[in-house]
């Protein structure tokens, strides 16, 4: 609220005890809403902008306008402004939801009810921070208040009549930067994105198709329901929408297979319906064309007759007779009555597309050579004529479509049996490439087998000479040595039978592996190597389920019977031995190949 004057002070008091509103020097007022009446009332003391309780605060200062503020009078403090010539004071950058001020320059008598006292006319405070040095924070409750409690920065204070420097002091008033306003800005700015989103969302909805009603779960009560339903033209469109969404979820399987089928099949027998209806609706179209074509060829006819009337009238003989008015009339009424009948006549040849026979402009304009009513009997006649010429056309036109419908057919038959037969020729060929894949394998394999038959026989037949040769020498040792001891015949012959064993083992490893040998197939020998390599590196052994879960790693197929039973098999290469007592018994198995080799 500007004063402009040169002692503001002085004019304020002097109106104030005079019971008037403060007004400039220019006559006008400063509180433009003051009656004189109230400030005149018993009882109630002069208006003051800025008394207690009333929390008026001036309107803001134009820029070009120094500020200049009045004395401002409380209960325990008196407010001096300051110079008006001076520049505002400087404030700091305003927080975001600033409702904190700082108060700096405060005297240090003053107390928080004081504080209170000065600055609860701007506003409802919350909260008052005081410090020992001379300053505090204020907390309002709205953000506009703050502004208000700025209005008072550079005010001079005096607590009561002192002049003490202790009771004195002048008022710096800044924003303060506090947490809870911060924290309630967020929360502020947060509840208005909200209501932003959802009023969006709204919007959205708003304009946003209605979704489709949900299909319902396959069952076996739903399916008999879609099943009448296919059968009602009326609920047709909804029970094949759920029996699509059925078919895309999966429920078909073996049980409902027959449901299924039965359905597609009631849904293909809707086609003939279909096909019925659109018959019916061709053939309706077709009566109202003839309909409309034999109206519009009646109107046509009486076009004509309304013409001829206006060419009669307009002869030598019955012309001289009328006004000129009335000769002007029929003119222009005869030249209409053409416009109207040409327009017809061009519906009408559009209709039967024909457009050969559409009477020339020529024709049609020049209503001077029409001149004797024979004529329109000849016009009937040719009309009746382009009818029948049409009909002839319109027939020709059907049988060529079926023709070439038939032709469509007959091709799209063809090609389906071409493509079949394509079909089973590949199959055919590939069947016949995999047949001589595996013919020739076994043709390998049986060659294989001839082969390890081969040498096999090769190998009988030199045993067979080295037994030969063994027996000739026994026979020849006894003759020469019947007169030798027991002791030597016994050492010759297990010396013989030593010779046959070496010689057996050297020249017939083939009958031995298969005839003796403890593992009977390859994968028993993969799997001998295998436990083999797994419990070489375990030296202390390893019980039985642990060997075949390392096993079922390899091959799901493997159980442990099957491998127990072959390391019992194999006593030389592995052994069994138990550790612990009573429920602590443990059997392990360990790999003893390089002691039992050795041994044998």
């Amino acid at each position: 609220m500007g004063l402009p004057m040169s002692d503001p002070t002085a004019w304020a008091t002097a109106m104030n005890n005079l019971g008037m509103a403060p007004m400039g020097m220019t006559g006008q007022p400063l509180l433009p809403d003051f009656d004189p009446a109230l400030g005149m009332m018993t009882g109630i003391p002069p208006i003051n902008p800025m008394m207690p309780g009333l929390g008026i605060v001036p309107p803001p200062i134009p820029p070009d306008m120094p500020a200049v503020k009045e004395i401002i009078h409380c209960k325990s403090c008196t407010l001096f402004p300051p110079n008006p010539h001076l520049p505002p004071p400087a404030t700091r950058e305003r927080p975001p939801g600033c409702k904190t001020v700082f108060v700096g320059g405060l005297p240090e008598n003053a107390t928080e009810q004081i504080i209170m006292e000065v600055f609860e006319q701007c506003g409802e405070v919350i909260a008052i921070r005081k410090s020992k040095k001379n300053f505090c924070h204020i907390r309002f409750a709205e953000e506009f208040m703050v502004d208000k409690a700025l209005y008072l920065s550079g005010y001079r204070i005096r607590l009561g009549s002192s002049t003490d420097k202790k009771d004195t002091g002048r008022l710096h008033v800044d924003f303060a930067q506090a947490r809870d306003d911060l924290y309630e800005w967020e929360c502020k700015q947060r509840m208005l994105a909200r209501e932003e989103r959802h009023r969006r969302r709204l919007a959205e909805e708003r304009f946003r198709p209605p979704s489709p009603p949900p299909v319902v779960h396959y069952s076996d009560h739903e399916c008999s329901v879609v099943a009448e339903k296919l059968k009602d033209d009326t609920k047709f469109s909804e029970a094949i929408q759920t029996l699509l969404t059925w078919i895309e979820r999966g429920e078909v399987n073996r049980r409902t297979a027959n449901n299924f089928y039965s359905m597609i099949q009631s849904a293909n027998s809707h086609i003939r319906r279909l096909i019925n209806e659109k018959a019916a609706h061709e053939k309706e179209m077709e009566e109202a064309k003839e309909k409309f074509k034999l109206a519009l060829s009646g109107i046509l006819v009486q076009f004509e007759q309304i013409v001829a009337v206006y060419h009669s009238a307009s002869k030598q003989k019955a012309w001289d007779h009328f006004t000129k008015a009335q000769r002007k009339n029929i003119s222009v009424w005869c030249k209409q009555a053409e416009e109207i009948r040409n327009i017809h006549n061009d519906e009408l040849m559009g209709i039967r597309r024909e457009e050969e026979m559409e009477m020339s402009d020529e024709e049609i304009e020049d209503p001077s050579e029409m001149k004797e009513t024979e004529e329109s009997a000849l016009v009937s006649q040719v009309e009746a004529l382009k009818e029948e010429n049409d009909s002839l056309r319109w027939q020709l036109d059907a049988y060529r479509n079926e023709v070439e419908l038939l032709k469509q057919e007959q091709g799209k038959a063809s090609r389906d049996e071409d493509t079949t037969k394509e079909q089973q020729m590949k199959l055919l060929q590939q069947a016949l490439q995999g047949m001589q894949k595996h013919l020739l394998k076994v043709q390998e394999e049986y060659k294989k087998r001839e082969a390890e038959l081969e040498k096999v026989k090769e190998d009988k037949l030199k045993i067979e000479t080295l037994l030969e040769n063994l027996k000739e020498q026994q026979s020849m040792a006894d003759e020469e040595d019947k007169e030798g001891d027991a002791a030597d015949c016994q050492g010759n012959e297990s010396s013989m039978s030593r010779v046959c064993a070496c010689s057996q083992e050297k020249e017939c490893p083939v009958e031995k592996t298969l005839s003796n040998s403890p593992v009977k197939s390859e994968r028993e020998v993969l799997l001998v190597g295998i436990i083999s390599t797994f419990l070489h590196v375990h030296p202390f052994g390893a019980s039985i389920e642990y060997i075949c879960s390392y096993l079922q790693r390899l091959d799901s197929k493997i159980c442990t019977a099957e491998v127990e039973v072959l390391m019992t098999r194999l006593q030389n290469t592995f052994r069994q031995e138990l550790s612990g007592v009573g429920a602590s018994l443990e059997k392990r198995w360990k790999f003893c190949g390089f002691d039992g080799l050795k041994m044998t």
